[in-house]
């Protein structure tokens, strides 16, 4: 499913116009965005918790020429899906 799918989708289950549909998804990931840069989490409902978690120092390998380089330590988003979430998708 693609944004417009989504727009089209949540206007259908909502009184939203297809136009506001879009505002508030990309008001949503502009939330999202601005909480996990300031360090912190965001949990939707029925869906999950959005998170930062820390991707620790490690060696890695160049493909390209087979040496050994040093991947530096790094801040990465996480998901945890929710109990509504995982039992509607194994049921």
């Amino acid at each position: 499913m693609n944004k417009q799918d989504l727009i089209r989708k949540l206007s259908e289950k909502t009184d939203l116009t297809a136009k506001d549909c879009d505002k508030v998804i990309t008001a949503l990931g502009d939330v999202v965005r601005g909480q996990l840069k300031a360090g912190g989490e965001i949990t939707i409902p029925e869906v999950g918790k959005l998170s930062v978690g820390n991707r620790a120092a490690r060696n890695g390998r160049n493909p390209k020429t087979g040496e050994s380089i040093q991947i530096q330590a790094k801040k990465v988003p996480a998901f945890s899906a929710a109990k509504a979430l995982k039992d509607a998708v194994s049921a």
